[in-house]
């Protein structure tokens, strides 16, 4: 089934003031109207999900008249969010081709959907563009109309195509038998990020999780995903609700965003140095000593050890 622009699929389970924030924003956009709608409500644990459930689908009910349809797709179980999401994703994008991904803490700005839509058009047939990003940790306010690539992977609006996401595996001890201590080192931006540690995480059940596992699929096969220099979402949802969170509430909500929506892609399809060095500035004040001690050890030949204790720090 095609259509113009991109099916959006919002992501929600007990969060009725989050999702009537994102869903206010969202029809805001100028392609809202155009644009098909699929809300996935994950199945309720308890009596209170139930209660909050059911404002969630009068809130949704409201909002019917934004966009040119809305779909609503009730869990008669509680999937969890990991799953929730994998299947929503695969569902729609494999009978669209392509999709536009929202969970429901993620407030966008006007220019959210052109900027989606524009940037999933001109790269649809580039197979090395695998994800399209609307929240960028650089967030720099001067430069609305430039975009740039990088491995890493941005999950708080986001959207791709279903070529690429046919790839998609959530294996994390395929992962662990299939890395070694360079890739280990260049998935984790360098040594300046902590993504590996969510791979062994989730391969000893702590968590569970599938926006590290979409970034392994991209990082293996030399991906690229698109970001803007200044962000067109934001999360609402470090408030301690939502799901492998942490609670950081005041930088994300005071965070202004880009309305323009203007879209102007670039041909050469190189990571760009400039923003990947900001992007490891902004994460190393939260590196331990130790996880970099960690990471020397692991290029001395302590493989089983690096990983080990590296799923600890």
């Amino acid at each position: 089934m095609e259509q113009r622009h991109a099916p959006i699929v919002l992501i929600t389970f007990n969060r009725p003031d989050h999702t009537e924030q994102t869903l206010h924003a969202l029809s805001l956009n100028d392609l809202a109207k155009d644009s098909i709608l699929y809300c996935f409500i994950d199945g309720a644990r308890n009596a209170d999900d139930l209660s909050k459930q059911k404002i969630i689908s009068e809130v949704i009910r409201l909002y019917r008249g934004s966009f040119r349809k809305v779909k609503v797709v009730r869990r008669q179980v509680n999937f969890g969010l990991a799953k929730n999401i994998i299947d929503a994703v695969t569902d729609v994008v494999t009978r669209y081709g392509k999709v536009i991904v929202l969970e429901d803490d993620i407030v966008t700005s006007k220019g959210f959907l052109k900027f989606m839509n524009d940037a999933l058009e001109f790269y649809e047939r580039e197979q090395r563009v695998w994800h399209i990003a609307a929240n960028t940790p650089l967030n720099l306010t001067g430069r609305e109309n430039e975009m740039f690539f990088w491995r890493g992977m941005n999950c708080w609006g986001w959207a791709t195509w279903a070529d690429r996401w046919a790839y998609f595996e959530k294996d994390s001890q395929k992962l662990i038998n299939d890395f070694d201590e360079k890739m280990i080192y260049d998935f984790d931006l360098d040594g300046y990020g902590s993504f590996w540690s969510q791979v062994l995480a989730n391969a000893s059940n702590k968590i569970d999780t599938w926006a590290i596992f979409w970034y392994a699929t991209i990082f293996i096969r030399n991906g690229l995903s698109v970001n803007p220099y200044f962000s067109f979402a934001k999360n609402i949802g470090l408030d301690g609700s939502g799901v492998h969170c942490a609670e950081n509430k005041g930088k994300q909500s005071a965070q202004k965003l880009n309305t323009v929506g203007k879209f102007i892609g670039k041909i050469e399809l190189v990571e760009d140095e400039f923003a990947v060095s900001l992007i490891k500035k902004s994460y190393a004040p939260n590196k331990s000593f130790r996880y970099y001690l960690l990471l020397a050890l692991g290029f001395l030949g302590l493989k089983d050890s690096l990983k080990k204790l590296l799923g600890k720090s």
